[in-house]
């Protein structure tokens, strides 16, 4: 099944490719399901985002529209991304990679930092994962990823659960945080110039949907309350991306624990949102 905002089937033609990485092998959750994610996401996209009447079907598109080239790749497998995200980005292509859980950010910043060097890391979540003391899993990607990162020109947004350890090693590298209490006291129009204003040429944006309140993403493998709101999140991404990024993943959709399919349909979205902004 391919996600509803794929409008090509050709990879050669297309300017953004969709890969889904249905993996969970490095996720010490106790809710499991994440490695369902791409395949719910793209069924959601599919029963939410689209409207039929007689033969035609037509889709709920953003007020933007879409008009980038979407190619859907499938289904990798963890090992595959090397190869499959170098495939993408010397065709010059933007991937979009949906997970399964967050240690497979780890891997798809090695794999684009290849072709552009050192990336502004723009990290979504309610948590640092910036755990030094054990590393190769969900919780340690921010800290496995320092050497294919300019930490400088990197950000962590919405984070409001970190450990001791993760608090050191932010004050340590010098790590630009965003909180949900920041934004309510800042305003979304400021937290976008700080955004701006921080990040550099070559921006990689990775959102894990624990950033989102669990009043709004419920289907989650690690909720945390007091999270970022629905639309602070489309629109902080939408600013970004309208800069022009390198990739996107979006992480930790859990079908398993959702709630009618909010979660699902509001990582489609949101991928739309993302889309739209990038054409």
């Amino acid at each position: 099944m391919k996600i509803c905002w794929a409008n090509t089937d050709s990879f050669d033609e297309s300017e953004i490719v969709i890969v889904g990485i249905p993996d969970e092998s490095k996720s010490h959750a106790l809710r499991k399901g994440t490695s369902e994610a791409p395949h719910k996401i793209r069924e959601i996209s599919t029963i939410r985002d689209t409207y039929k009447r007689g033969d035609k079907v037509s889709l709920g598109l953003p007020l933007d529209g879409i008009t980038s080239k979407v190619y859907d790749y499938g289904n990798i497998e963890r090992s595959q991304i090397e190869y499959t995200m170098g495939k993408i980005i010397s065709s010059s292509k933007i991937p979009i990679s949906i997970g399964g859980d967050h240690s497979i950010t780890t891997e798809l910043v090695k794999s684009v930092a290849k072709k552009y060097g050192p990336l502004s890391l723009v990290y979504f979540d309610a948590h640092p994962d910036f755990v030094s003391s054990v590393h190769g899993y969900y919780g340690s990607v921010f800290y496995d990823v320092l050497p294919y990162i300019d930490v400088k020109t990197s950000i962590q947004i919405g984070i409001r659960t970190p450990e001791k350890e993760e608090i050191d090693n932010i004050k340590k590298h010098g790590l630009k945080v965003i909180t949900p209490f920041d934004i309510i006291q800042d305003g979304i129009q400021k937290t976008i110039d700080t955004i701006l204003n921080k990040i550099g040429k070559n921006v990689y944006i990775s959102l894990d949907m624990d950033a989102v309140d669990p009043a709004f993403a419920p289907g989650v493998s690690v909720p945390v309350p007091l999270g970022l709101r629905n639309t602070e999140v489309a629109l902080l991404l939408k600013s970004i991306a309208k800069n022009g990024i390198c990739g996107f993943d979006i992480m930790e959709v859990c079908p398993n624990y959702d709630i009618k399919d909010r979660t699902s349909h509001l990582a489609s979205r949101i991928i739309a949102e993302a889309i739209s902004s990038m054409s």
